[in-house]
């Protein structure tokens, strides 16, 4: 059984009032509602193509006998007949605009913003200006500088570095006189532990050890 398609109204010759507002709408109003009722149908028109997209889409993996196929061709139909109405209403809706943009104070132009100072131009040329002088001084004045700190490292004092020289061989006399210190110390401490070792093995008076002989034994008779 096929279902009835619904029914479409048709555009209306001005916009509608919404509730609560008194009094014919302006010029202005009127052609913004057009405009608004344009986006509006373009929106379900959009809609409309998407559904349809799909309706198709199932339609290439259903096969030509299926039950399901007559459905998708019913539906392809319907959505077919509204793409077709919403065709109509945006055609209707462009004659409204136009009629209304006839109307004097009906399109208010937005002001134009008069640009104050200098134009684009000159602050392109001001920029480029600017690259083409300050870059090379730049550059100058980093080789510059880069010069100068080498030669002044080149240009080392005289008079520090045989300072430097100087401190250099204290330190290492300095450092001959603590290990020769440290030597005698070493010695000292040896000389003293190995007297305290002799004087504890010999203490005491010495005294005379008697060397035992043995006695031969008599002849036998």
């Amino acid at each position: 059984m096929i279902q009835p398609k619904p029914t479409t109204p048709a555009p209306s010759a001005a916009p509608v009032l919404a509730p609560g507002v008194r009094g014919a709408p302006s010029a202005p109003a009127i052609y913004e509602g057009y405009r608004a009722q344009r986006r509006e149908l373009n929106n379900q028109l959009d809609e409309l193509q998407s559904t349809r997209r799909e309706i198709t889409s199932q339609m290439e993996d259903v096969s030509a006998g299926a039950p399901e196929r007559k459905a998708l061709d019913t539906r392809l139909a319907d959505v077919d007949q509204r793409i077709a109405t919403v065709d109509h209403m945006l055609a209707s809706n462009a004659a409204q605009i136009a009629q209304a943009a006839a109307i004097p104070g009906a399109v208010v132009e937005p002001p134009r913003i008069i640009r104050q100072g200098p134009s684009e131009d000159a602050y392109m040329f001001g920029t480029l200006a600017m690259i083409l002088v300050f870059f090379p001084l730049s550059v100058a004045l980093a080789r510059r500088i880069w010069r100068r700190s080498s030669a002044a490292v080149a240009a080392f004092p005289r008079e520090i570095g045989e300072r430097l020289l100087r401190m250099e061989q204290a330190i290492e006399a300095t450092s001959l006189e603590v290990e020769r210190i440290g030597e005698g110390q070493r010695f000292l401490t040896r000389l003293l532990t190995e007297g305290e070792g002799a004087r504890a093995i010999g203490a005491g008076a010495a005294q005379l050890i008697e060397r035992k002989t043995a006695k031969a034994p008599d002849r036998l008779p």
